[in-house]
């Protein structure tokens, strides 16, 4: 017998909670107009405008790739975000929710928020300050269950706005030989890495989830600084719960949003890029 084909996903939660403490940080050499200056300095990185806010061209790439239900988490102070889709912009490719999550408490947390959207679906989570490639969202959507983007770290370099100093620090998957992610390995020292068979596979933080995420939010405990990992969360739900995630093979460019000297880089990738919601 046949197993049933998978349904395409077509939920999507962008984690837009964070507090933007390192955007917030000056950075020598980093160039920002009056606008762009105003939302760093509020830590806003999703509303950074690049002709438009920056969240514009996620969503749209999500709309790009099919997906057609939005949920952004976002906190109880956010109301420009709140007010600027609600009030300014017309959506006509997705839905578009918001889930409050109440305290910074960490990415699990986050996620935990966006319950209620989520339902039994599995769905996609994405972070609010990187642009994914359309093909890659679409792969994962084709998937249709549980799974993570696995970028290989060198291409990342090449073709992102990602130098190789910051993406030492990103966290290393260490998938089977079937292609399932064993465990995330966060802030990886060299000696791992040196152990790694090449190419060395790094999470770029988007994933889909089903149910079985939401008991491990609840289960993990606060990490070294006090919050609660989306990391933790995940290979608590392989390891205690059983859960089976794919990891999909990902080609860049990703552009990362998440420092000062980041927003030239971004808006230049992004020049004559069509937004469509």
């Amino acid at each position: 017998m046949t197993s049933p084909a998978r349904r395409p996903i077509d939920k999507a939660v962008i984690l837009a909670r964070g507090l933007g403490t390192r955007m917030r940080r000056a950075e020598p050499g980093a160039t920002a107009d009056a606008a762009q200056a105003r939302m760093a300095d509020a830590g806003l990185k999703a509303m950074i405008p690049i002709g438009r806010p920056f969240l514009d061209y996620v969503i749209s790439a999500l709309a790009d790739a099919g997906y057609t239900q939005v949920c952004l988490v976002i906190g109880p102070e956010h109301h420009i975000v709140r007010d600027y889709y609600t009030n300014t912009v017309t959506l006509t490719r997705v839905s578009l929710t918001f889930a409050v999550q109440a305290e910074p408490r960490g990415t699990a947390d986050a996620v935990a928020a966006a319950a209620a959207f989520a339902g039994p679906d599995v769905f996609l989570v994405l972070n609010s300050d990187n642009y994914y490639p359309v093909e890659a969202l679409a792969g994962l959507r084709a998937l249709g269950a549980p799974g993570l983007l696995a970028f290989d770290r060198d291409d990342l370099v090449r073709t992102s706005n990602i130098e190789a100093e910051r993406i030492r620090h990103y966290a290393i998957l260490d998938v089977d030989e079937a292609g399932f992610l064993q465990r995330i390995v966060e802030k990886p020292d060299a000696a791992f890495v040196a152990s790694r068979v090449p190419p060395v596979i790094v999470s770029m933080n988007c994933w889909a989830f089903g149910p079985a995420i939401f008991a491990a939010c609840r289960s993990i405990a606060p990490s070294a600084r006090g919050e609660l990992e989306l990391p933790d969360a995940v290979n608590y739900a392989i390891a205690a719960l059983g859960e089976r995630l794919a990891a999909v093979p990902a080609a860049g460019p990703v552009l990362d949003l998440s420092r000062r000297g980041d927003i030239a880089s971004v808006a230049a990738a992004l020049a004559g890029v069509e937004v469509r919601l």
